[in-house]
């Protein structure tokens, strides 16, 4: 589980709810309107849907999960296994990689050793593997994007709410005590479609974007670790290269680890 969406979403939460307790004069129930939630998310929802097509509205829920049930994989611990593979290599051969296929969890891993065992042309497989990488950058991107919709229309749903209020509010105006309760209830669409936009839409839409960036990472350092394990590289070689890939404090961190 990723701790850090979970702890900004609750405490983002928490630091509106805390404001409101100790504001002086202010009420929950003050703050809560449902037609305004309706217009906000109900019409947020609904321009999504005239924006993208209802099977990609539909994986919503699915891509807003990724967000908090994401694995972290560990970047050194990805060049360690793509340098075993390589010392086998080197030692027995490529074909030797395909009895180590089973030990493998990652397809994008075992799709090049596969193409490597296979004897596949090193432009063939690596225009193969960068085609993947490509199609899984699409997807995440598709499923970003959602979020992105959703991020940009709610404001605008809360500023039509605003203005939709503000319409019966005025209709209303031979009742002087009417109007300050509903300028309140007029302007709860904005506060709802600012909360939906930059505390949820928006921070999701950043966070599968770092997601993407990171997964667009693991695979470029197996491409080049499997095309240097294709050219017969030393296994040192390659440890160095991909090495370049992981920040110099984790670095330091891994040799440390190593030497104790």
């Amino acid at each position: 589980m990723d701790i850090a969406s979970v702890i900004g979403l609750i405490g983002g939460v928490l630091l509106i709810i805390v404001s409101i307790a100790i504001a002086p004069g202010a009420s929950f129930q003050a703050f809560i309107d449902y037609p305004s939630l309706v217009m906000v998310i109900g019409g947020a929802i609904a321009s999504v849907l005239v924006a993208m097509p209802l099977k990609n509205v539909l994986k919503l829920f699915g891509v807003a999960k990724k967000v908090f049930l994401n694995k972290q994989e560990d970047v050194s611990k990805l060049i360690e296994q793509i340098v075993s593979l390589a010392e086998t290599a080197r030692r027995d051969g490529l074909l030797a990689l395909e009895n180590r296929l089973q030990e493998i969890s990652d397809p994008f891993i075992i799709l090049g050793v596969q193409m490597a065992v296979d004897g596949t042309r090193p432009e063939v497989m690596e225009d193969i593997l960068r085609t993947e990488m490509d199609a899984v950058a699409a997807r995440h991107q598709s499923g970003k994007m959602i979020l992105d919709q959703l991020g940009k229309y709610a404001p605008a749903f809360g500023m039509i709410g605003t203005l939709v209020g503000l319409i019966i509010m005025l209709g209303n105006m031979s009742d002087p005590s009417a109007i300050g309760p509903g300028m309140a209830v007029a302007l709860l669409t904005t506060l709802y479609g600012a909360v939906v936009a930059n505390l949820i839409a928006i921070p999701m839409a950043d966070k599968l974007g770092l997601l993407s960036r990171q997964e667009q990472i693991k695979m470029e350092i197996v491409v080049r670790g499997i095309m240097a394990i294709q050219a017969g590289e030393n296994p040192r070689v390659i440890e160095q290269k991909l090495r370049t890939f992981v920040p110099p404090q984790q670095r330091k961190q891994a040799d440390n680890a190593k030497a104790a």
